[in-house]
């Protein structure tokens, strides 16, 4: 199918499709003609791109990932265990904020906030 059919099907624009040919996410021949045509199942690739972009994985990540959930033999098992890697950066990155959040928190109010925390203010004198 021809990149307008694909971006009506998928719900997209052509320049978001062509965005995802050029990082290698979809992959369309060049008809003799010069347009591009794409195969039937990369309406269904694009709407899981953009719902995996929607879970906080990026394009890199679904790149990365795509070949071999196409290849396994249980696609609902390879999902699960890439969700459960992706909610252990999750809860690390969670742990990092909660951290800063404290960090910032001992500052307010100190005089100086870039100063570290141990060290007291110098005085003029």
């Amino acid at each position: 199918m021809r990149i307008g059919e694909l971006a009506a099907q998928a719900g997209m624009t052509r320049d978001a499709i062509r965005f995802y040919e050029k990082v290698g996410l979809v992959t369309g021949r060049r008809l003799a003609n010069g347009y591009r045509d794409f195969p039937p199942e990369t309406v269904a690739w694009l709407h899981y791109v953009r719902t995996a972009q929607t879970l906080g994985f990026s394009l890199a990540e679904i790149a990365r990932h795509g070949e071999e959930l196409r290849e396994a033999p249980d696609t609902a098992e390879a999902l699960s265990a890439l969700f459960e890697e992706k909610i252990q950066v999750i809860d690390a990155r969670m742990a990092e904020l909660a951290t800063l959040r404290t960090e910032l928190t001992t500052r307010v109010g100190t005089g100086c906030p870039l100063r570290t925390a141990d060290r007291p203010a110098r005085t003029r004198g």
